[in-house]
């Protein structure tokens, strides 16, 4: 087959599921893994150019819904009658769901079974080993500054924060994205601020930025130097790299 990701977590599962030698694309933000970055490119996950994808004939291309905007991307695809799939994860369970929708798509089916199950035994071995601890942190996961974007209870960060022992502070809100304020967030005092902005190198993200928030001087989180500068690819991707993320997270939280 020959087939096209047109967003870095589909790209991710592709990767696990070891489909190398028939991806031809991959959108702009698929920067892992590193040995697929020479293949060609077809624009931002928000704005793929199709006329790139359609002269890289695939066989299928593998399109996601996990970022408001990207339904235009599956508009086009339908309307150029391009073979594709929509990935729609939103809570962490959906991942191994599309674990198996690829792999049923790309005749993978034993991989996508095998790298499923244990991406669903790996998250309950980490529930099971953070559900001995008696405190649990409220988080604050801050993914677009200003204005501020935060996820809410339909979110696998707030999956994210729960498997690992924790709080996400806006889980009260029952949609996947909460455009919050500076006020809304210290009203919630979160224990820890994990910041992890969309697309945007960690190299370029200075603790500052967070920390000198007049609003927030008296916060918990601010006090208590516990403002962590972390890697999108690990948490925002709804793909098996989040196992990382959370044993990372894990270590962070629960010294």
């Amino acid at each position: 087959m020959r087939i096209v990701s047109i967003c870095p977590s589909n790209t991710e599962i592709l990767y696990y599921l070891g489909l190398g030698d028939q991806v031809v694309g991959l959108d702009d933000h698929s920067d892992w893994p590193e040995e697929w970055q020479h293949l060609p490119k077809v624009g931002p996950d928000l704005t793929i150019d199709m006329d790139r994808v359609a002269a890289l004939t695939p066989d299928l291309v593998i399109a996601s819904l996990s970022v408001p905007g990207m339904e235009a991307n599956v508009e086009a695809l339908q309307a150029r009658g391009i073979p594709h799939i929509v990935l729609n994860p939103s809570r962490i369970k959906d991942i191994a769901a599309d674990i198996r929708l690829v792999g049923e798509a790309t005749g993978t089916h034993k991989q996508a079974e095998e790298l499923a199950t244990h991406f669903d035994e790996r998250v309950e071995t980490i529930r099971q080993q953070t559900s001995q601890f008696g405190y649990k942190p409220k988080l604050f996961w801050e993914w677009w500054p200003n204005p501020i974007y935060t996820p809410g209870q339909e979110n696998w960060l707030t999956d994210v924060s729960e498997i690992a022992g924790a709080i996400n502070v806006f889980s009260d809100y029952p949609v996947a994205n909460v455009k919050a304020t500076r006020e809304m967030v210290m009203e919630r005092d979160p224990d820890h601020i994990c910041v992890v902005w969309c697309g945007i190198e960690l190299k370029r993200i200075k603790p500052a930025m967070i920390t000198e928030r007049s609003e927030w001087e008296d916060m918990t989180a601010i006090r208590n130097n516990h403002v962590h500068l972390l890697e999108e690819g690990l948490y925002c991707r709804p793909s098996p790299r989040i196992l990382e993320g959370l044993e990372k997270l894990v270590a962070l939280i629960h010294p």
